[in-house]
């Protein structure tokens, strides 16, 4: 069997450990170069004991010509170096790219939520932003793969469709997410060590976390018209795991009822996003180390008023998991394939 040769760069993170967690379980990849920078000459089993009995190479520092024997680059770098990279990709090359370098399309909003310039904007052409169930159809199109922020997946996918059937009130749609505290990566320690990270909750980058830019952008592909969606961020006292909770109005002839219709028949055809039944609390722990989306649409004692709940693993289908959903469908693989 022809096997891809990858190459992941960034693979000591806890996005980057996941991913080498799911490809080596995967019948169509050879992992062949695992790249770091303060961690060369270290196995990855360093950073996960249960990848002691893998056969996985040695961490080494990237270079250009690693390039030329690999099919594949995946990224889970701080955000900036993959644009670095994709200047360097060769026509056999395809780049999927797990941090935020490729998600934005203007290089002016770009540079306005994260600060830096980009450096690769020839690129951004040659990217796509790829949420799986939404992007299918253009995936093959495109040179570079931009996976989606965790927060983001876990409001588009059940945002997208209501909005795009125009069954849900534009002018006020409320977000609160909550996430585990490995979506902050493994500089989390240090940089919350005064927050009591393991016992308290923090709100963090109110009113205006980067993730807002991303989640605009998707939005106004679909829906043309003005729109105020308001979205508010917490750090949890838990490894992993996204619960976001949507407030929603709806026009006087829409009840919850056809909410919960609405998402099920979108997303009938795609296995990763499950429906509790309706009216029903869920929890992070029912999608935990799965690339599944959660969804429960439960009625409020306002007729015109929807909460909708949304649960992923921010790791996997958060991150590493849709990106191997990506590559899949990109190369004809079994969709679920190295991630069930």
């Amino acid at each position: 069997m022809h096997k891809l040769n990858v190459l992941i760069a960034g693979s000591t993170g806890y996005m980057g450990v996941q991913l080498v967690k799911l490809l080596s379980k995967h019948k169509n990849i050879h992992i062949k170069y695992l790249c770091g920078n303060l961690s060369v000459g270290k196995n990855i089993s360093y950073f996960d004991k249960t990848l002691k009995n893998k056969k996985l190479p040695k961490i080494i520092k990237f270079k250009k010509k690693l390039l030329k024997k690999v099919d594949l680059i995946f990224t889970a770098l701080p955000n900036g170096e993959a644009q670095l990279l994709s200047k360097n990709l060769l026509p056999g090359n395809r780049l999927i790219d797990l941090a935020a370098d490729f998600r934005i399309e203007d290089p002016k909003i770009y540079k306005k939520w994260y600060k830096i310039n980009h450096n690769a904007k020839d690129n951004i052409v040659k990217s796509l932003y790829a949420l799986p169930e939404l992007s299918k159809k253009d995936l093959k199109k495109y040179k570079i793969i931009a996976c989606p922020g965790c927060y983001p997946t876990s409001i588009l996918l059940p945002i997208i469709p209501l909005l795009n059937k125009k069954i849900i009130l534009s002018n006020n749609i409320v977000v609160d997410s909550k996430s585990g505290y490995s979506g902050a990566g493994r500089g989390v320690h240090k940089k919350y060590y005064k927050k009591n990270l393991y016992e308290s909750l923090s709100a963090y980058g109110v009113g205006f976390h980067r993730h807002n830019s991303e989640i605009e952008q998707e939005i106004s592909k679909v829906y043309k018209k003005e729109y105020k969606l308001f979205f508010t961020p917490h750090l949890s006292p838990m490894f992993k795991g996204i619960l976001s909770t949507i407030y929603v109005d709806t026009p006087r002839n829409i009840n919850s009822i056809n909410i919960y219709n609405c998402l099920k028949k979108f997303y009938k055809k795609n296995i990763f996003i499950k429906f509790a039944k309706f009216n029903s609390p869920i929890s992070t722990n029912d999608v935990i180390n799965t690339n599944n989306c959660l969804i429960s649409v439960c009625r409020t004692k306002f007729t015109n008023k929807t909460i909708i709940l949304s649960a992923i693993d921010n790791l996997i289908k958060g991150g590493s998991g849709q990106a191997v959903q990506n590559m899949n469908t990109i190369y004809n693989f079994p969709e679920s394939r190295g991630l069930k």
